[in-house]
């Protein structure tokens, strides 16, 4: 680890950096726990940034910048991350000695960029789903929402169209268009079904058009596991902040349901495991909207229902099109893997649509 220890004392810290030890299994940045002198404990977080996804690194942090500044100065606890020594950035690129290579993608790998934070002191995160943690959720990340309505500084789409409903399906047309891996024939009847409702299910994007849907500052990124506990089971701060942009609040809302009201997996070959959980529907709706009632327009709150079945519907889009072209976007186990995933997806949106719309 010399050389993580010699990337980690490129900030500015004081301490005497001891060692650094890979942190969980995330599935975007490369995470390490860092170790200084005197401390048993890790103190601090050092990141390796995913520029093939977040590709502009000045504006991922300085969004971060801009949103945990305003939430300190209204006495939220955040993370705090630590200026470069050399650029007095809150990152540094660190060159690669070799020329650089270019990717499937067209791009170049240019670099590592890395960034240094602290390591919230006893804090604890939660996998579970469970009506409890889904309304401190709702709570949590509405409140979030709440606090940034008024933050005035510009924040950066650091992924533009991420939820972008026609935009996916876009995607999807074209990918039919071409159907580069033969398989277009296969799954007519999710296409069948998916375009059946392309117009109930593009409504947000045509009411943005119209200017009755504002976009706000959201997360992006509404799961359990991106918020920090104390030993009692307090919220202290919302982590994972690089998906923080301007959306609809259908994203936060939508997209935090997709995953923790289904009663299967995201990828169930069994079709029957699948249900949508109504009992973590309504305790994240109640903490959402405690949060969120002050700020919150009529249009958006009376179309919670649509965002719910907006998500499971713009993932089904997502896999069908990476089935379609071939599998080049998401990793797989097995060959019909993205069908099975889209074959998920589109019962979790069914259950939903038959519970959710009268």
């Amino acid at each position: 680890m010399e050389n993580l220890i010699n990337i980690a004392e490129r900030f500015d810290i004081t301490d005497k950096i001891t060692d650094v030890k890979p942190m969980g299994e995330g599935l975007i940045n490369d995470t390490y726990k860092v170790f200084v002198d005197g401390c048993d404990k890790p103190k601090y977080v050092l990141q390796r940034i995913n520029n093939a996804v977040f590709q502009d690194v000045d504006m991922l942090m300085d969004n971060i910048d801009k949103v945990t500044s305003h939430l300190r100065k209204k006495g939220k606890k955040t993370l705090r991350f630590y200026p470069a020594k050399s650029n007095n950035k809150y990152y540094f690129e660190e060159i690669s000695p070799l020329p650089s290579v270019s990717r499937n993608d067209g791009k170049k790998d240019d670099g590592k960029y890395w960034r240094l934070m602290d390591i919230v002191p006893d804090s604890i995160t939660y996998q579970t789903i469970n009506p409890h943690y889904s309304y401190l959720a709702g709570k949590s990340f509405g409140e979030f929402e709440y606090l940034l309505s008024d933050l005035k500084e510009p924040i950066g789409e650091i992924i533009p169209d991420f939820h972008n409903i026609e935009f996916r399906l876009q995607q999807l047309r074209d990918a039919v268009a071409e159907d580069r891996a033969g398989r277009v024939l296969e799954v007519r009847y999710y296409l069948d079904e998916i375009f059946k409702r392309e117009e109930k299910m593009t409504l947000g994007e045509r009411l943005y058009r119209e200017g009755k849907l504002p976009k706000r500052i959201c997360h992006c990124d509404t799961k359990v596991n991106n918020m920090l506990f104390d030993k009692d089971g307090n919220v202290l701060c919302i982590i994972d902040l690089d998906t923080v942009m301007p959306s609809f609040v259908f994203s936060d809302y939508g997209d935090f349901l997709r995953t923790a009201a289904n009663t299967g997996l995201e990828d169930a070959p069994n079709l029957d495991d699948i249900d949508f959980n109504m009992e973590i529907y309504e305790a994240f709706t109640k903490g959402y909207l405690e949060s969120t009632k002050d700020f919150l327009l009529p249009v958006e709150k009376e179309n919670l229902p649509y965002a719910t079945l907006l998500f499971p519907y713009m993932q089904t889009v997502r896999f069908l099109a990476d089935y379609i072209n071939g599998d080049t976007y998401y990793k797989i186990k097995y060959p019909t893997h993205n069908l099975v995933r889209t074959k998920a997806q589109w019962r979790l949106f069914e259950r939903a649509e038959i519970k959710l719309i009268p």
